[in-house]
């Protein structure tokens, strides 16, 4: 003879079953931020008084140093030059006197045992704001999803750059492109697309005013400079990759290359540096040392 539930026996039946399901839940929670990791960046060197800004204090910037990304501030003084690498593979190389804000950098987890180094390791999503100064970018491969802007008072600029430099003052803004493909404008008044030995000369009467943009072949006597920009970007990108690595100890690294604030449980961005005799190939050369080195 079977018997009909009461409510009450109903409701004792659903608790039990949430309640057996919730270590279930939090494992899975577990293992959805083990799998993403803090984006980071490295720095590949340093010349000069640089500083750098993570929120919490501001404070000189080192070689070989690791900080998360997202919303720090990096600032050169005017007789100083760095260099970082982010997590995706993208290189930065700053002029003296640079401002640069990372407003935004996210990116999924990693391709498990990954190879093609040129290719950047997940999906990432940078949003980048520079008042002042000037920037060479060498990205990895972008994949499909991944964004990267960066913006400064008078434009947006949408890169899928391998390289690419981007200077700007209170007048106007230069983007001058040797390798990819670059649409500056944006969101600001529909966007304009500049081919490779191109720049963009951008200005803006007002906020309220979309901005002017004028195309030009980059001239003879500043491609040079503009390709040391980029090279040095390049070869900053090319003395580190990240990689990742579970952390089972404040005093996992000697070095300190974890972030203090990682929880002990959650894989870490692991920088790793490339020597001579290892995949990548070329050696490790301070990106300020050598200024005239093509990388190809």
């Amino acid at each position: 003879m079977k018997t009909k539930a009461t409510p009450p026996t109903r409701t004792l039946l659903v608790l039990f079953v949430a309640a057996s399901l919730l270590p279930l839940v939090s494992q899975t929670r577990a293992a959805d931020a083990r799998k993403n990791p803090t984006s980071k960046l490295y720095v590949a060197d340093v010349e000069g008084e640089v500083s750098i800004n993570t929120g919490d204090k501001i404070e000189d910037l080192t070689k070989k140093s690791v900080h998360s990304a997202e919303g720090v501030i990096v600032e050169t003084k005017p007789d100083a030059r760095n260099a970082i690498v982010l997590s995706n593979g993208t290189g930065i190389a700053f002029d003296p006197d640079t401002r640069l804000e990372v407003q935004r950098f996210q990116q999924e987890p990693f391709s498990p045992n990954r190879t093609d180094l040129e290719t950047e390791p997940s999906i990432s999503q940078t949003k980048v704001f520079i008042p002042r100064g000037g920037v060479g970018i060498c990205s990895s491969k972008l994949v499909a999803g991944s964004s990267m802007i960066y913006s400064t008072r008078h434009t947006d600029v949408s890169i899928r750059a391998r390289k690419v430099v981007i200077e700007t003052n209170d007048n106007q803004t230069v983007v001058s492109l040797l390798e990819g493909d670059v649409t500056v404008g944006g969101s600001l008044g529909g966007g304009q697309s500049i081919k490779p030995g191109q720049q963009a000369i951008i200005t803006r009467s007002s906020s309220s005013e979309p901005p002017q943009i004028r195309i030009q072949p980059i001239p003879e006597a500043d491609m040079e400079a503009i390709g040391d920009k980029a090279s040095m970007a390049c070869m900053a990108r090319r003395t580190v990759y990240f990689d990742t690595a579970e952390r089972k100890d404040e005093n996992a690294n000697a070095d300190g290359i974890f972030a203090q604030n990682d929880s002990e449980e959650a894989d870490v961005l692991v920088p790793v540096e490339v020597l001579p005799g290892t995949i990548l190939g070329p050696s490790t050369v301070s990106p300020f040392e050598i200024r005239r080195t093509v990388i190809r």
